[in-house]
């Protein structure tokens, strides 16, 4: 008899539908699985027998075939062996082939029928809502997180031995319910920048970089707070919209960094890679491609610390995501898309020792060792940090005042109204902040007084900058009008913004 299921395929970040044939006929006994399957499905063969004899059900002596659909489609994981046992069960007559119509099955198969953890689970519901599905079975540790996707049923499946009681109607499985989409839940950060001393400077950088989304690098010597003043930066960062949270969320359902405890992302993601990361972890790759750290940090922030000890290839491939907002990777199999809307944040020493233009302790690195160090960061790449600051050293006095400065969530409300502003701005368009604008929009939002653009042709010729200098002024200058509420750009606003421009080499006093 012929059994036949559907499944889920994980394709990047989008689901395929996956149809599993089981045939039981007479002949020689054995077990073959094709469609492409890879070793973990191959194992899948073991796990299902093991598991239908728990169940209390008789293993067919028997050839069984099964064939996962469509043939061309690479299949991995051990999402598989559930949908599997299944169709054994009921090519062998052992369940109503009516059991599994008009419903999706996915899940991992222990040896005594336990059902475990598969990742994508809310890809695979989303597929399911697509594709007028009506039913979903999922492992219990899932169910949360497929429960996101609504007008879909899902039940979460504990053993073989409960689905297959469900089935035949001796016990039945209680629909998991919605998964409430409270967002948001907020958290106090875990740096404030009210504890930190001194560096208004930098603060005040960040709080323009995180109203309008603009990259940002910070370099100054060891000790004056560059990663402390970075991991501060999520507390004053806009709240996610459910969209937002949405989208994230499937990014890390797909990586398989969602926790049963917390299907939905809530906070803006903020990665700190080391080092030594691999160009593919950084921005995805593999041999079955999946997200980079630039994916996970979707709609949050990148952080890359001591980013000359990055690998040169690795820092390099960041500049396409840059742009575009998005990686995309291509194999012979095909090419897959991944979405890196993400805020670039990072630091670094002036030269190997750390101190070169410090006016306290003298820099021990030739000029040939400082020129060395800061050419390992390509021109392209420090061209898209739209904002560049030097972060000096904090005095005895800043450091030892009692005095906390001004607390995250007030900065957080004024990035919030600018963000809201460019929201308004860019209504109807694909853009969402100012650090995306091109010329067009600079064009056509970027007015200026008669002062402010004076001084900013007196800096065009006395600073020689370039076209894109330019326009980067103009959008940070734009975002420092936002958060003042201004619609024109004045003065003080570009003045402001010429003093976050980069300069290359960095390295005078500080």
């Amino acid at each position: 008899m012929l059994a036949r299921l559907f499944s889920c395929a994980l394709i990047g970040l989008n689901g395929e539908l996956v149809t599993v044939e089981v045939d039981v006929s007479r002949g020689q006994p054995g077990f073959t699985i094709v469609g492409l399957p890879d070793a973990a499905v191959q194992e899948a063969r073991e796990r299902v027998r093991s598991a239908i004899r728990y169940a209390g059900f008789s293993f067919p002596l028997a050839r069984i075939v099964v064939n996962l659909a469509p043939a061309d489609l690479r299949k991995e994981g051990p999402a598989y062996d559930l949908p599997i046992a299944l169709g054994v069960l009921i090519a062998s007559e052992q369940l109503p082939f009516q059991a599994m119509e008009n419903a999706m099955v996915v899940g991992e198969l222990g040896l005594d029928g336990t059902v475990r953890h598969v990742p994508g689970a809310l890809v695979m519901a989303a597929l399911a809502r697509d594709l007028g599905t009506r039913r979903l079975f999922v492992p219990v540790a899932d169910a949360p997180e497929a429960a996101l996707v609504p007008d879909l049923e899902i039940y979460p499946v504990a053993t073989l031995q409960d689905l297959i009681a469900h089935l035949l109607g001796q016990k039945r499985i209680p629909p998991q319910p919605p998964t409430p989409l409270d967002y948001w839940v907020d958290m106090p950060p875990a740096v404030d920048f009210a504890d930190i001393k001194g560096q208004e400077h930098a603060k005040r950088a960040l709080e323009v970089a995180a109203a309008g989304n603009h990259n940002l690098l910070m370099v100054g010597p060891p000790g004056t707070g560059k990663t402390l003043l970075a991991r501060a930066l999520p507390g004053i960062l806009p709240r996610l919209s459910l969209e937002e949270a949405l989208e994230v969320t499937r990014i890390y359902s797909v990586a398989d960094l969602l926790s049963p405890e917390a299907p939905l992302i809530r906070q803006r993601p903020f990665r700190a890679p080391h080092h030594t990361i691999s160009h593919a972890g950084l921005v995805g790759g593999g041999r079955f491609p999946r997200p980079g750290e630039v994916s996970l940090a979707h709609r949050g922030v990148l952080f890359l610390d001591e980013l000359p000890e990055f690998d040169l290839r690795a820092l390099e491939v960041l500049r396409q995501p840059l742009e575009d907002k998005r990686v995309v990777i291509s194999r012979a199999a095909g090419t897959l898309e991944f979405p890196a809307a993400f805020m670039l944040v990072a630091a670094m020493n002036p030269c190997p020792c750390g101190y070169y233009g410090d006016p306290l302790k003298p820099c021990t690195c030739s000029p040939a060792m400082v020129a060395r160090y800061q050419k390992r960061l390509s021109g392209p790449l420090l061209d898209r940090m739209d904002i560049q600051i030097e972060v000096p050293r904090v005095e005895f006095e800043k450091l030892a005042d009692d005095r906390r400065g001004e607390p995250s969530a007030r900065i957080r409300e004024r990035v919030e109204r600018a963000r809201t502003i460019q929201r308004e701005r860019f209504h109807g368009t694909e853009i969402f902040c100012n650090a995306e604008m091109g010329p067009g929009h600079i064009r056509a939002y970027c007015r200026m007084e008669p002062q402010a653009q004076a001084l900013l042709k007196a800096a065009m010729q006395q600073l020689h900058l370039s076209a894109r200098a330019y326009h980067r002024v103009l959008k940070v200058a734009r975002t420092i009008a936002d958060l003042e509420g201004s619609d024109l750009l004045r003065a003080h606003h570009l003045a402001e913004a010429l003093q976050y421009r980069p300069r290359w080499p960095m390295g005078g006093p500080y």
